[in-house]
């Protein structure tokens, strides 16, 4: 009873990444992780699909796996941050306390998002650059 709806659901979420390919301050990851979660409960073959995807795969199983996120991810994610609260405080113009509970949100948004571990492919690929050359 519950399969249609989480297919529908992810199809929705799917959607919602697509857009997000091409709207820049609009996520893609998150919508493809909740569209491999509603998948999971509704299709499999879906699931597997998002999951070998060739541009968002390996990004979606390093989530599911480990809950990690890829450093040029994190980074993009925290500057996506700054200037969204960067617009709030121009566009808004909100009073003291609401732009520091917006503050606060961010703050611990990017907390977590930093706090995350890095996949293990990314993580090499980063120690291989750093290498001294000889």
């Amino acid at each position: 009873m519950t399969r249609i709806p989480y297919l529908c659901l992810g199809w929705l979420m799917v959607a919602f990444g697509v857009i997000g390919v091409f709207l820049p301050l609009m996520p893609t990851t998150v919508f493809l992780i909740l569209a491999s979660w509603f998948f999971a409960r509704s299709s499999p073959r879906l699931e597997a699909w998002l999951h070998n995807h060739p541009r968002f795969g390996s990004t979606l199983r390093a989530w599911n796996e480990s809950g990690a996120i890829p450093v040029g991810a994190k980074a993009m994610a925290c500057v996506g941050m700054a200037v969204g609260f960067a617009v709030f405080l121009v566009g808004a113009h909100p009073d003291l306390w609401l732009a520091l509970c917006v503050a606060g949100f961010f703050i611990a948004s990017a907390a977590y998002v930093v706090s995350r571990p890095t996949p293990a492919k990314f993580a090499l690929d980063q120690t291989k650059d750093n290498l001294p050359c000889c």
